[in-house]
Formats: structure tokens, C-alpha cells, sequence
């Protein structure tokens, strides 16, 4: 009688430790991608900011696998496509973060689309900022739920017309669908993110989250009170701050450094609510949470010692913490230093998630999971090309960087659309002995400024034959069941430029791609006229004009017959003796008749 039971219980143990000893790396777990908005390498207590509270982001750190080196663009539109992408940003299409250059081509596939077909349900919360228009809004790239602004941020032009441009009780924007808010930006965006992982546990499905606050981004009117005046009363100034690497300006602007601080303290403070959450549906330890910024500060302050900020591309614009959080699976620490960049982060967390890349889907990035995992691997030279200015195509080596383990090659002519005549002028940092960029090494290795250099023209040629040589914007496309109506923004509308790389002065417009031959009403909507004056619309073969009087907030052409295929649509508002500029020319409406 005893040999039985004992044999039963025998099993019972051994199942038990069979399940003990079954560690969450063999599973496929829950994925949250977190990535804020112009806070810089430095607005972290971890990175030895005094000023700063940011327990639960420390606290993330510490029980983190981090590199050591990892790096994003300068500025935010080409780092969300090579972290949605695994790709260089200018493969997919996006240039630069606005005038129509920051919309992602719809033919390019998205962690969250590969994700959603192996079973995950997938949400984006926050700031997409790769195309607001059908097909390249994020509802059209992967994500099964939405809940963001439109185009680089919340008081832009692309905002809708009713919208304050607030912070506090923003009108944003759910699956397509205009919705008014209530409380603060940042907290709705986590409200939505817990939300989501609250319904989404209920039914046993694994969950792919990227979560993009909008915030420290400008405007910086509208912070959170309490922790404004919390900070409105400490010493901010360069005094409290170590003195390593490149010195703080002379002066701060310690009021607008409060606002900055009060908004990052927040975001800490909902990370913390996040993690209560994953703890408390039981998800901690099938969750592997990710950690990054999206480009260096928006201003001068404190980067740790680091050189410059965002829209450069010196250390302090491009470098960024990444933190990797999974108890149980990933050991505390730092986990490598070797370089990573925001390209990795798709092919590791499809690796975490043993889900593999689609055959059809080439990449640049490479998966750093055997890094954070501290495996004996053996790991290839890597060298990162990085590359920001205005203009609507890329200008080789005009701000430019080339960023390897140890050597750096820099041309830093800032973010300015402006080429400047003759040879560039090059930089050369030994980055494993001069970390803050201070010793420019180019007179004594011209051989690696020329290895580098040809190096990036290799690179420069491959970019751009990927995007067929011209870096042409993927087309709104109007008439279709999936928006309608189509909302233009001065966010997407486009300039033409000079050889020079110059704007040329001209009526902007947007690239449209008719989908159904028809009859069109289209309408524009803008702020009240002060005085009386005339809207043109041209569009395909149609030509229009409608008088405003004083105190006109619309005017509607009823009838416009348009053609299918590729154009492009001009407005123009004459208000009195003057056109109405960008941002003030308000937003356009193109309807699509069902008759």
C-alpha cells in the first residue's frame, strides 16, 4: 500500500521540481517597450544627476541587464523607424521629422506586425510620429490598439483645430478616433498601457506594448504642479552638478530645467505604477520590460560629462541608457560593452520571444540577446552610421557620425539643411581613452579617417539605392474605407528645395494617391480670419476659389472630381494682403462621396 502512494508522491515532487526548474527563457513572454521623448543620457539619478528623482527608473537599472554603449539618432522620427524596423531609417523612407519627410514607408514590416502573427496583441500608447494619414498610421502597421497624438508632439500643427495644445486634457487619438481626455498627458498614456495589460492578461494572450510618452518634449508650459514647485525650489544651478567631461553652459535656464524635471519625475513615478501592476497580475516574471530615450536632451543641461545634445552627433545626442528588465532570466548588471543601437532591438526581441524573422525581411540591426544574457559569444566588429539634417534628401557626411567600438569619425555641421562648400571637416575620437570627446585625434591617424570615410560612402551608396536613389515620401492615400474622411496636417506637407538644399519659396502641398476615381468634397478648416479674404485649392486637373469673409473658420469646395492615381493638392488662404503661413493655414478635409 505504501510502495503506491509513495510512488505517487515520488511524481508529484519530481513534477513540482520539473516546474521549478522550467525557467521563463524557455517561454515566449510579454514584451513592454518604453521609450521617452528628448530626456537626455543625464536626467537619471543612475547616471550621477543630483538634482533629479527618479527612484523607480534608478531602481530599473539596478535590476537590470544594461549596455554599457547604446545609441539612437539625434532626433526622434529616424530612431522610432529603425526601433519599429530593425532598419536604417533612411531604407524606410523617413529623412528628417517633419515638412512630409518623417512618414514611414507602409510596404516596411514592424516588430509589431511580425508579433501579431505569432499570437501577440499588440498596443501603441503615446507618440508614433511616422505618419498619421492611411496606410502608415500604427493601427496600419501592426498595432491591434491606439492611443496617441498626432505627428512630433501635442501643440504642433497637427493637432486638431478644438485642441489647446495642452498638456492637461488633450484631444487625442483612439484607432483613428478623435477623444477628448482628462487628466495629464502622461498619465492618460499609462492609464491606457495598464489598462490594456489588465484585459489582455484576462484572456491568456501574450502582449507586445510600446509605450512612447510625449514627454519632457516642449511645450514646457504645462507640467505637472506638484512636482514644479518641488522643483521650483532646488538648487539647479551648474553648481549642484559634477564637473567631469564638457562643462555646463555659464547659464541655465533653472525655471525651464524645473518644468523638464517635473515632467521626467512623472513618467518615474507611472513607471512605478506600472511595475505595481505586472507584480500584481502575477506578469513581473513573464514580462521582459525595455528601457531607452529616443535622442539626447532638448536643451542644454546636465549629460553626464557627454558632448552636446539632441539634433547633434556627438555623444551626448546620440547615446542612450537601455535598460533590460526580466526576473529570473536576465541577471542584474551590466550585461556588455560592446557598441548596440536602436536597429538591435527588433531582432532581440524577436529572439527573446523565440519568434523568428521573416524570410522576406532584411535588416541592419543584430539581436544583442546573447549580450544581455551574458552568453560566451563570439561578437563581429560593428560600426554604427548616423546621420540628421533637414532637407528633403540626406547629404553625405553633412552631420554625420561613424561610431565604432573604439574609434569615432564626426563631421558636425549641426542640423541646419545648409551644405557647406569644400571638404568636411573631420573629427577622429579614440572613444576607449577619450569617452567625452575632447581630443580630436584626426592629424595624428589619417589612415582610419580614410578607412572611415570610405567606409561610410559604402554605406551612404547602400541607404540610398535602397530608397531608389531619391528618398521620395510615401503618398497619403485618400478614398479608401479605412479613413474617410482624410485629414491633412501641415505636419505632412512638403516643400520643393534647390540644389543648394534651400527651401524654394513656394504654396506647400501634400503627395496624395487617389484610391477610388470620384467625386471628392473637400474641405479646409483654420482659425478665425481677422480679415476678409479668398481660399484656392488645386488638385489633379481642379482649380477652385471661395471668398471668406471676416471671422470664416471654414470653407468647403463640394464638388471635386478626381482622378485615380498619384497628384498632389495645394491650399492656399489669402487673408487680406497675406498668405497665410505654415501652421496657421489650419488643417484639410477630403471627403469621399458614397454616391
Amino acid at each position: 500500500m505504501c510502495g503506491r502512494r509513495c510512488i505517487y508522491v515520488l511524481v508529484m515532487l519530481l513534477a513540482g521540481l520539473g516546474a521549478e526548474a522550467k525557467t521563463p527563457s524557455t517561454e515566449s513572454p510579454n514584451v513592454i517597450l518604453v521609450m521617452t521623448d528628448d530626456q537626455g543620457y543625464g536626467d537619471f539619478g543612475f547616471t550621477g544627476n543630483p538634482a533629479i528623482r527618479t527612484p523607480n527608473l534608478d531602481a530599473m537599472a539596478e535590476q537590470s541587464a544594461r549596455m554599457q554603449h547604446f545609441f539612437v539618432h539625434p532626433v526622434c522620427s529616424p530612431t522610432r523607424a529603425s526601433l519599429m524596423t530593425g532598419r536604417y531609417h533612411y531604407r524606410t523612407g523617413v529623412v528628417d521629422t517633419f515638412k512630409g519627410r518623417s512618414l514611414m514607408a507602409p510596404e516596411e514590416v514592424t516588430i509589431a506586425e511580425i508579433l501579431k502573427e505569432h499570437d501577440y496583441k499588440t498596443g501603441l500608447f503615446g507618440k508614433w510620429h511616422l505618419g498619421d494619414n492611411y496606410p502608415m498610421r500604427p493601427q496600419d502597421q501592426g498595432f491591434d490598439e491606439v492611443l496617441m497624438h498626432r505627428g512630433g508632439g501635442i501643440g504642433q500643427p497637427s493637432d486638431p483645430l478644438e485642441a489647446r495644445g495642452d498638456y492637461r486634457d488633450p484631444v487625442l487619438f483612439r484607432n483613428g478616433e478623435k477623444v477628448a481626455r482628462k487628466g495629464y498627458v502622461t498619465d492618460i498614456f499609462f492609464d491606457a498601457v495598464i489598462d490594456f495589460i489588465e484585459r489582455v492578461s484576462e484572456s491568456d494572450k501574450r502582449f507586445f506594448v510600446y509605450l512612447a510618452p510625449n514627454a519632457p518634449h516642449a511645450p514646457f508650459d504645462q507640467v505637472p504642479k506638484k512636482l514644479y514647485k518641488y522643483y521650483k525650489k532646488q538648487d539647479l544651478s551648474i553648481d549642484r552638478f559634477p564637473d567631469r567631461g564638457h562643462p555646463l553652459p555659464d547659464r541655465i535656464n533653472t525655471d525651464r530645467l524645473a518644468r523638464i524635471y517635473a515632467m521626467i519625475t512623472d513618467i518615474d513615478q507611472n513607471m512605478g505604477r506600472l511595475f505595481e501592476t505586472l507584480e500584481a497580475l502575477d506578469l513581473k516574471r513573464k514580462t521582459l520590460v525595455l528601457f531607452l530615450t529616443d535622442n539626447g536632451p532638448n536643451g542644454p543641461r546636465y549629460v553626464a560629462g557627454l558632448r552636446g545634445q539632441k539634433t547633434t552627433v556627438y555623444e551626448g545626442g546620440i547615446r542612450s541608457p537601455l535598460f533590460a528588465q526580466w526576473p529570473g532570466v536576465l541577471k542584474p548588471g551590466v550585461a556588455s560593452d560592446r557598441i548596440a543601437a536602436h536597429l538591435d532591438l527588433l531582432p532581440t526581441i524577436l529572439e527573446a520571444c523565440h519568434v523568428p524573422l521573416p524570410k522576406d525581411v532584411e535588416i541592419d540591426g543584430k539581436s544583442i540577446w546573447p549580450l544581455l544574457q551574458r552568453r560566451e559569444v563570439d561578437w563581429p566588429k560593428r560600426r554604427f552610421f548616423i546621420q540628421h539634417h533637414r532637407g528633403n534628401e540626406p547629404v553625405l557626411f553633412n552631420n554625420f557620425c561613424a561610431r565604432g567600438q573604439r574609434w569615432k569619425l564626426v563631421n558636425a555641421t549641426g542640423a541646419g539643411n545648409r551644405v557647406l562648400p569644400g571638404e568636411p571637416d573631420f573629427e577622429l575620437y579614440d572613444m576607449r581613452n577619450d569617452p567625452y570627446e575632447l581630443h580630436d585625434k584626426s592629424d595624428e591617424h589619417p589612415e582610419i579617417v580614410r578607412r572611415l570615410k570610405e567606409e561610410a560612402r559604402a554605406w551612404f551608396s547602400d541607404v540610398k539605392t535602397s530608397n531608389s536613389g531619391n528618398f521620395e515620401p510615401p503618398r497619403i492615400h485618400v478614398g479608401t474605407p479605412h479613413e474617410n474622411p482624410t485629414t491633412l496636417t501641415h505636419q505632412d506637407s512638403r516643400f520643393r528645395y534647390n540644389k543648394e538644399n534651400e527651401p524654394i519659396n513656394e504654396i506647400p502641398f501634400w503627395k496624395i494617391y487617389v484610391a477610388r476615381e470620384g467625386d471628392y468634397k473637400v474641405r479646409f478648416r483654420f482659425r478665425p480670419l481677422e480679415s476678409s479674404g479668398v481660399a484656392e485649392l488645386r488638385v489633379g486637373g481642379y482649380e477652385g476659389r471661395r471668398k471668406l469673409s471676416q471671422g470664416a473658420t471654414s470653407c468647403v469646395f463640394p464638388e471635386v472630381h478626381l482622378e485615380k492615381g498619384a497628384t498632389t493638392i495645394r491650399q492656399t488662404i489669402q487673408e487680406g494682403s497675406k498668405t497665410r503661413g505654415r501652421g496657421t493655414m489650419g488643417l484639410v478635409d477630403i471627403i469621399r462621396s458614397h454616391r
